[in-house]
């Protein structure tokens, strides 16, 4: 099977017979409508859907036989296609903006034969589609690619504000121009608010959560085995596993992402293609690059991470991402470190949290790296957390823990993060065994008393931890037994033990430490 991995264009993956996972009955419904705009991660096929939308606005028919939409379209009348790909540019350059805009409206220009007499480039590209349907009678479609890269390559930088004002003004002629538009569809990886950017065409209809396009990008779980069931095999043989444990494992670390209250789960598409490629498991899509918008706009807005993750929201506080206010939450959800996990339909409510293990491992490998000031020492201490409670060494697991965090400098954050070294504390404890469940099992065990600061599960221990800040190991242990924490265990065939810390906001690292065990 040739994968079309690198490929973006429709005719090329078709000509050269590549894999295809057919969306095309979902194109021909959204081709029905007249102006959309969809907002999905980076890498999940947004490019090559435009591709397609091209092609078969153009009427290219000879492309899509044998494929959904031949049996749905009969007319395949060809339009004039305006296709921008706002990838390419250095928007950060003051004229950056302008000169890719200049680009493409010159060549249209000179195409057409049509004389420039404005200076406005949403007026220029207006003259352009009145001048195209007077020459041949066809309304125009408009495609555009990746339509907020010029503002999220500036974002936070003195020219955000410019490349706002030039995008907002060419956008406009969506409004003024719409007698002569038979179709315009954007993409992005963000919705900015509509009074910053989309105020001028306010008729875009948003499908990012109608739930109809849910699988428009990305791979769901039928298309997964209706295209890829047999490399799924080969890929459950090379691992030595069954297949349904090799099915398990991709779900777990590529599977997950929801764009509506539907809740239908759609695959990362890149990591599965690259992933059933190189016949390998591993984190394609988070190593593939980390936005620095998003980094910087995490550092700044100093965001409690575990403050945001498991709470429900109201749509409207991370649909819209607002030039004006730096709030994470939208632009994590968009940019797809954090998606739909649950749907509360009577208060119509949306619970977010990481929408797979790929994810939530490499980000939170980044805010650790990045609060912490320890770049490449947490990963490393988390495998070695990871082994010392595979074996039991927990001597040296208390040890190693108190070197590590005594090693943390609290100072470099504390005006910055924390507004206090409990905050502190439990930031850096959230994002520690973030990491540490890359490698071990973190259970979330709940009863009518609440619920243990951290249980760990390996193949042979169970270990019930409970933390404390100024206070000491002794009072960790007895809240242990005062609130039934490790009672689910009761039956469980494996040795079982109940741990108590106590950190000391002084010195600023564990001073006491009790463990009991294994229990009967």
């Amino acid at each position: 099977m040739k994968y079309p991995i690198g490929t973006q264009t429709f005719s090329t993956l078709i000509e050269d017979n590549l894999v295809y996972v057919d969306k095309t009955d979902l194109v021909y419904e959204l081709s029905q409508k007249r102006v959309c705009f969809l907002c999905r991660p980076r890498r999940f096929g947004k490019s090559l859907l435009i591709s397609t939308l091209e092609s078969y606005f153009k009427g290219e028919k000879h492309l899509f036989e044998g494929l959904k939409i031949a049996s749905l379209e009969k007319d395949w009348k060809p339009f004039p296609v305006f296709h921008i790909d706002f990838s390419l540019g250095n928007y950060e350059k003051p004229d950056g903006l302008l000169e890719v805009l200049e680009n493409y409206l010159g060549k249209w220009e000179k195409q057409y034969g049509i004389e420039n007499h404005a200076s406005q480039s949403g007026i220029r590209f207006g003259n352009v589609i009145s001048a195209v349907r007077q020459q041949n009678g066809q309304k125009a479609v408009v495609l555009i690619d990746e339509y907020d890269k010029p503002m999220l390559d500036v974002l936070m930088t003195p020219q955000e504000e410019t490349n706002r004002n030039i995008l907002k003004e060419f956008y406009s002629v969506f409004k003024y121009s719409d007698p002569d538009l038979r179709f315009v569809f954007l993409t992005g990886v963000t919705k900015f608010s509509q009074v910053s950017v989309f105020s001028g065409f306010n008729q875009a209809k948003d499908i990012s959560m109608d739930s109809r396009f849910d699988a428009l990008c990305g791979i769901t779980e039928q298309e997964l085995h209706d295209y890829f069931d047999e490399e799924l095999d080969q890929l459950a043989s090379k691992y030595g596993c069954p297949k349904e444990t090799l099915c398990e494992m991709f779900k777990k670390r590529y599977d997950g992402y929801h764009f509506s209250e539907q809740m239908l789960d759609v695959y990362n598409p890149f990591s599965v293609l690259n992933a059933l490629d190189s016949m390998r498991l591993d984190d394609f899509w988070f190593s593939s690059g980390t936005p620095t918008y998003l980094v910087k706009l995490l550092h700044r807005s100093q965001t409690d991470m575990q403050k945001i993750l498991g709470r429900t929201y109201a749509k409207k506080y991370f649909v819209d991402y607002k030039a004006d206010k730096e709030e994470p939450l939208p632009m994590l959800y968009q940019s797809g470190y954090v998606t739909i996990k649950g749907f509360d339909m009577r208060r119509n409510e949306f619970m977010l949290d990481y929408p797979n293990n790929e994810v939530r491992n490499g980000f939170v490998d980044i805010l650790a790296n990045d609060y912490l000031n320890l770049h490449g020492e947490t990963n490393t201490l988390a495998m070695d957390v990871s082994e010392m409670l595979g074996s039991c060494r927990l001597d040296d697991l208390r040890d190693s823990l108190t070197s590590f965090f005594a090693s943390i400098p609290y100072t470099a954050n504390q005006n910055e993060r924390a507004t206090s070294f409990e905050s502190h504390f439990q930031y850096t404890f959230y994002l520690v065994f973030r990491l540490l469940s890359c490698y071990v099992t973190l259970m979330e065990k709940q009863n009518s008393h609440g619920r243990a600061d951290m249980i760990v599960e390996t193949d042979k221990y169970i270990y019930v931890f409970e933390f404390k800040l100024d206070g000491s190991a002794q009072e960790a242990l007895e809240q242990i037994d005062a609130q039934g924490y490790a009672e689910p265990y009761a039956n469980d065939s494996r040795k079982l033990f109940k741990v108590g810390v106590n950190f000391s906001s002084a010195k600023r690292t564990i001073v006491d430490w009790k463990n009991v065990g294994p229990l009967e």
